[in-house]
């Protein structure tokens, strides 16, 4: 099946002018921000912009493709989708402004933005969702115990600072993954006058929010603006607390890889949709809702910060050093863990089984209520004659 390569080679050539700005340049958009454009978008203060042609053009002549294929990242397809794009009539000339790329051990945050000026004279603004760095992974699973992240109030910050610099523009935001919760809480926390420019919240499989945050009026009243795309086989899409609708796209991967953009199937200018996400998908979401919510903020917070302040004792500090891990490194973890208090043991013992057994009662009750459709459908065609 086609993806978003394909719809550049059949719609790249048209101007947005021509054909107006549909569901896969939202999905093009969102991955942009993933391309490393360090020294080659300007930052925020300078105020100038760059063409997409030009910001590719630098980056290739930084990095080769052997370097970039060599990543375990699942978002190392970035900078190829950049390099078509900039072939193309639709974006070559799309400009790129106010690059922000901040990771902060300090601050457990892994924040990346950039606008992107497209020629039908609107805005998307593209939050970065996960890189490969341990820190931005640690950010997510903060989430489940945070009110607020690091990177949820810059990205706040980030959105209201642009607005008189683009007063009366269009303004879509974005991202994909993490991405997608960011521009969803930018969006909800700007300004009323802001708040009134944009005209599109895309979520592309980003996790949800606390229950406090997905029951709030700030965030009811943005819901008629989101759009909540996530894969059938979603599994971060599905994390924590969502209101509204959600749209379920197909996906030519499997499992986990369906996460990735690349795999989402297109079909001429939209994406192709499926009736909705698979039910392991499902299971998976009511077994981690039923197991977070016997855990306490605190127990959260202290299995995050064990888990990560032990991959960081033993220098693992990308996804590329955990999937390169030696034996050496492994065992140095496995020894830090048996020198961990008592208490903190015994709290992981606890979650384990407590994972344990929402899985089987999650399991047990689908399987239930299988059997029951199944005896129901039986009598049903009985009944018609149908067998």
């Amino acid at each position: 099946m086609a993806n978003m390569m394909d719809y550049l080679d059949w719609r790249g050539d048209l101007s947005m002018n021509t054909d107006g700005f549909n569901d896969v340049d939202n999905l093009l958009c969102a991955q942009l921000v993933y391309v490393d454009f360090d020294g080659i978008v300007p930052p925020p203060e300078s105020g100038d912009s760059i063409t997409v042609k030009e910001a590719s053009r630098r980056f290739w002549e930084r990095h080769d493709e052997e370097e970039i294929l060599a990543k375990v990242s699942m978002t190392k397809s970035a900078p190829f989708v950049m390099q078509k794009m900039a072939q193309t009539r639709r974006f070559a000339d799309v400009r790129l402004s106010r690059y922000i790329n901040d990771i902060s051990d300090e601050e457990q945050s892994q924040f990346s933005v950039m606008c992107i000026h497209l020629e039908d004279g609107s805005l998307y603004v593209a939050y970065s969702g996960t890189d490969n760095t341990i820190v931005g992974w640690r950010e997510n699973f903060n989430m489940g115990f945070l009110t607020e992240t690091p990177g949820q109030l810059k990205a706040a910050a980030y959105l209201n600072g642009i607005g008189g610099a683009f007063a009366g523009t269009q303004i879509r935001v974005g991202g994909h993954s993490k991405g997608g919760n960011l521009a969803v809480y930018a969006a909800m926390k700007c300004r009323p006058e802001l708040f009134s420019q944009i005209v599109g919240v895309y979520s592309n499989d980003g996790p949800g929010f606390r229950q406090e945050v997905a029951e709030s009026s700030e965030y009811r009243q943005l819901l008629p603006k989101v759009r909540n795309i996530m894969p059938e086989s979603s599994i971060v899409g599905m994390l924590l607390e969502h209101r509204g609708s959600y749209e379920v796209v197909k996906s030519t991967g499997r499992g986990a890889q369906q996460h990735d953009e690349m795999s989402w199937e297109v079909l001429g200018t939209g994406l192709v949709y499926a009736e909705d996400v698979a039910a392991e998908s499902i299971l998976l979401d009511e077994t981690m809702k039923k197991w977070i919510d016997q855990l306490d903020y605190e127990e959260r917070r202290e299995i995050v910060e064990t888990v990560f302040d032990l991959l960081e004792e033993a220098q693992i500090h990308t996804v590329d050093d955990l999937y390169h891990c030696k034996w050496k490194q492994l065992q140095e973890i496995l020894r830090a863990k048996s020198r961990l208090p008592e208490e903190t043991q015994q709290l992981f013992s606890k979650a384990l089984k407590l994972l344990w057994n929402a899985g089987n009662r999650t399991l047990k009750r689908s399987v239930k209520k299988a059997v029951g459709e199944n005896r129901a459908d039986s009598k049903k065609s009985i009944k018609t004659g149908n067998i």
